[in-house]
């Protein structure tokens, strides 16, 4: 009499390494993380096969518009697998993901992630839930569902990758962008809170290639490890800005992601005109100035891969700069006019940095 494959020992989901009942686990611990994002015109609960999104709450807009944007945060994840500190690396995703759907002035409304990993532990997939979730609140949004899978042999047990989808919407007559700029306006510049997710192969080549340190090495200059400076959550402007939008009146904004400062500002300045940024208005934080002299990269290099210093930046009518940063102080948020809109010339481009940073 034949023997059927399990009687056999014949392959299963888990002798592949997949565990089901490890990945359900996760999502239980996960729930209450989740349910801290609601907003009211989410519909159902974790678990089902979409997220739902009341879309009637839209009818109070005249033409909304729905903005969309998708994102990681890079081999900034290896960082927190070799610390084993997950719960923050959520506020990275939710970042890149919707500081870019607010740079339009859309308000953040959901998000969905993906998490993909050698091996479902679930204490560590619902940390990083965890963060997401956290994430989402100082963005205003709504986690509304998301998939953790499991990929052994492609990926090692303690390996994984983060990634996020969101939406957020704007009325079409309020939307942002270079269309509305004019010679004459200011940039406003708001602080980093750090390296952000960006530039992370960069930065790891030098300081464990190069420069041989450790993530536990006490950095003096840094004042805490060079693993906690490595592993700072990227700030999260949706809110701040979408406040700014309220108070003052905002042209354009510009996420300071990668490609650097210049090349981010440049996306938004229309042809004919040109964005000059003055390096002298601020101090980079220290660990640019590690990085450059470790590694020794040159500071063009430096500013074409890391945002030094600045998150995200604001172009406002030069009669609207005291407001801006009065409303930006009131929230807590370090900002100071950084530069101008001009004319463009023969010989300039959409942005550009001059002078030295002040020391």
């Amino acid at each position: 009499m034949s023997q059927t494959p399990s009687a056999a020992g014949g392959a299963s989901y888990a002798s592949a390494g997949v565990d089901i009942e490890a990945g359900d686990r996760a999502v239980e611990l996960m729930k209450e993380w989740v349910k801290k994002t609601q907003r009211p015109e989410v519909l159902g609960g974790l678990g089902g096969f979409a997220g739902l999104f009341d879309a009637s709450a839209l009818k109070r807009y005249e033409r909304p518009l729905l903005a969309s944007a998708t994102d990681g945060v890079g081999t900034k994840v290896d960082i927190a697998r070799q610390m084993g500190v997950y719960d923050t690396i959520g506020h990275d995703l939710v970042a890149m993901v919707m500081d870019d759907i607010v740079v339009c002035g859309a308000e953040p409304l959901f998000m969905t992630d993906y998490i993909c990993v050698g091996k479902v532990h679930p204490e560590r997939v619902a940390a990083i839930v965890k963060g997401i979730a956290e994430g989402c609140v100082l963005a205003g949004c709504a986690l509304v569902g998301g998939e953790t899978a499991e990929h052994p042999g492609l990926l090692g047990p303690d390996d994984f990758d983060v990634a996020g989808a969101g939406t957020g919407v704007v009325e079409y007559d309020r939307l942002l962008g270079a269309d509305r700029i004019r010679s004459g306006d200011a940039v406003i510049a708001m602080a980093s809170s750090g390296l952000h997710s960006n530039g992370y192969s960069l930065v790891r080549h030098v300081v464990f290639d190069r420069a041989g340190m450790t993530l536990d090495q006490q950095v003096e200059e840094l004042g805490r490890t060079l693993g906690e400076e490595l592993l700072e959550p990227t700030k999260i402007y949706s809110l701040d800005c979408l406040a700014l939008t309220r108070t003052t009146d905002v042209h354009a904004y510009s996420h300071i992601t990668g490609g650097g400062l210049a090349a981010n500002l440049a996306r938004v300045i229309p042809d004919g005109l040109h964005a000059t940024v003055d390096r002298s208005t601020w101090t980079p934080g220290a660990i640019f100035d590690l990085v450059g002299k470790a590694g020794h990269v040159e500071r063009l290099e430096l500013e074409k891969t890391l945002n030094m210093g600045v998150g995200m930046m604001a172009v406002v009518p030069a009669e609207s700069v005291d407001a801006a940063l009065t409303t930006l102080a009131d929230r807590g948020v370090e900002s100071w006019v950084a530069g101008e809109i001009t004319e463009r010339g023969a010989h300039t481009t959409g942005a550009e940095l001059v002078g030295d940073y002040a020391r």
